[in-house]
């Protein structure tokens, strides 16, 4: 599920939020970024058990139809097209699903108003009425209705947005991630037997040693790396550089001298992307050129090796 970049942006969350805080405890601060990396995984299965719940309230819904006092033509004789969908059955029937969400304590027991809401919002919407007076049934057919259901009813619903914020801190930046993540899955479960298959947290083992030993690289090189930032920014005062981009560069530093099978330009286009989308408008021009000297510089004094690093050649674009 996680590859090494989305590693990166919690590592530099994480470090953030450990010196705004002014925590001295490694230990802790280390245990705060595996448990935010951890939550990336529960939003995935609130995500999946959310389309079940659809499937469990849609049933009560046309159930308490059936009992009105003078319940009409539809009410006894509903269309049960979207109970049925073969890609939320497949959800809904998955026995590690519903492991995962008794073990993690996952559940939408206490949001029915909120399911309802959406299950509303969802047959106002013209592909459900298509998808409801359509003729052609199977997988395929269900899959694309299920993605439209996450594209335009889920992924843009305002309140289920509110519920997230109000679980988690971390949740608002997983967000984009997650759903792409859960696409793929139903994709790729469609296509392989309808049989659904769900992600590893991680990529490859390796990667969540990765994000602890460069979160606890930079925290203990922090000084270190402090002073050699400052002495390539003479006209600047390190304390007048913005937060975020000492800390994007010291990460950068903390992965180019202490993690010397990560070629040298790979590390410097992941930080660059990183100024860019999390720091001030001019912050990748200037993460960009204080990396520069200092590879040049490192590379000078064969503190690393351009060339058996990945060779660097000067200033990214």
């Amino acid at each position: 599920m996680l590859n090494r970049r989305h590693l990166r942006v919690k590592v530099l969350q994480s470090l953030y939020a450990y010196y705004q805080s002014h925590n001295q405890d490694l230990v802790s601060g280390e245990k705060e970024l595996l448990h935010g990396i951890e939550k990336i995984f529960d939003l995935y299965i609130h995500q999946l058990t959310l389309l079940t719940e659809l499937v469990v309230q849609e049933e009560r819904i046309i159930e308490e139809n059936s009992l009105k006092h003078l319940p009409s033509h539809n009410d006894l004789h509903p269309n049960r097209r979207f109970v049925e969908n073969k890609c939320l059955r497949m959800i809904f029937d998955n026995r590690a699903l519903q492991k995962f969400s008794v073990d993690r304590g996952i559940h939408w027991r206490d949001e029915r108003e909120l399911v309802r809401k959406l299950i509303q919002h969802i047959k106002q919407q013209k592909y459900y009425a298509a998808y409801m007076e359509g003729e052609s049934t199977g997988m395929q057919e269900d899959l694309r209705f299920v993605l439209k259901v996450l594209q335009k009813s889920i992924l843009p619903f305002e309140a289920l947005h509110s519920f997230y914020e109000e679980k988690s801190i971390y949740w608002i930046d997983d967000w984009e991630l997650v759903n792409k993540m859960l696409i793929k899955t139903l994709k790729e479960s469609a296509d392989a037997g309808n049989q659904l298959a769900l992600m590893n947290l991680f990529k490859d083992p390796t990667d969540r040693d990765f994000a602890r030993e460069l979160f606890k690289k930079a925290i203990l090189n922090q000084q270190d790396f402090n002073q050699i930032i400052s002495a390539k920014t003479m006209n600047w005062d390190v304390d007048r550089i913005a937060m975020m981009d000492m800390i994007i560069m010291e990460m950068a530093l903390t992965e180019i001298l202490k993690f010397p099978e990560i070629p040298v330009k790979v590390s410097l286009n992941e930080y660059i992307e990183l100024s860019k989308m999390y720091s001030t408008p001019k912050s990748k021009v200037f993460v960009n050129g204080v990396l520069d000297k200092l590879v040049e510089e490192f590379i000078r004094e064969k503190k690393i090796s351009g060339h058996a690093s990945g060779f660097y050649g000067g200033a990214l674009e």
